[in-house]
């Protein structure tokens, strides 16, 4: 259950920085936004994996021998464009009207590396439905705290939460590749 809690940590880290981003530069009561942003995040990050885990499930069956090596292979994939990411501007620098709909850009946009790494689900000892709640759940809490951390500092810390997350995932991956080899 703590490699679920660490995959957690690691994805929730995009909404994080978002949240930050969204924080810093929008006028709106942080609980409302923080709100808006736990629920937007929480809920994609939350289903995104589980729709992953239920592809792979049924991959799996041809793959079954590879899966550890695609499912690392997927982790490192998205370690890399995190920590690439954590180099650049951050995804919030041009919102100027916060949405719904923008919310759900969003939300889509932080979510897709949850996708791909609910295929690693299939090879982790977990129940996914499980893990994709806790998945939800810590995206939600992170992404409600980036809007109060964002309001009160700024985005100073929009790329360390990108950095961290990606070398989470890749320790990740390294771990599925030590087990499996």
């Amino acid at each position: 259950m703590i490699d679920v809690v660490l995959l957690a940590l690691a994805l929730s880290m995009d909404a994080f920085a978002v949240s930050i981003g969204l924080g810093a530069k929008n006028k709106a009561s942080p609980v409302v936004l923080g709100l808006k942003a736990a629920l937007y995040f929480g809920v994609f990050q939350a289903l995104m994996p589980l729709i992953g885990y239920l592809g792979g499930k049924g991959m799996l069956g041809w793959l079954a021998s590879f899966a550890p090596w695609v499912a690392a292979g997927l982790l490192a994939l998205i370690a890399a464009k995190m920590i690439y990411e954590s180099f650049a501007e951050g995804i919030a620098e041009d919102i100027a009207q916060l949405t719904h709909r923008v919310l759900l850009l969003l939300a889509i946009a932080t979510s897709i590396d949850a996708l791909a790494a609910g295929f690693a689900l299939t090879v982790l000892p977990v129940a996914p439905l499980v893990s994709c709640a806790l998945i939800g759940v810590i995206t939600a809490i992170f992404s409600f705290a980036g809007v109060f951390i964002g309001k009160r500092a700024g985005t100073w810390l929009e790329s360390k939460a990108e950095l961290a997350g990606g070398l989470v995932l890749l320790l990740i991956a390294l771990k599925i590749i030590a087990v499996a080899g």
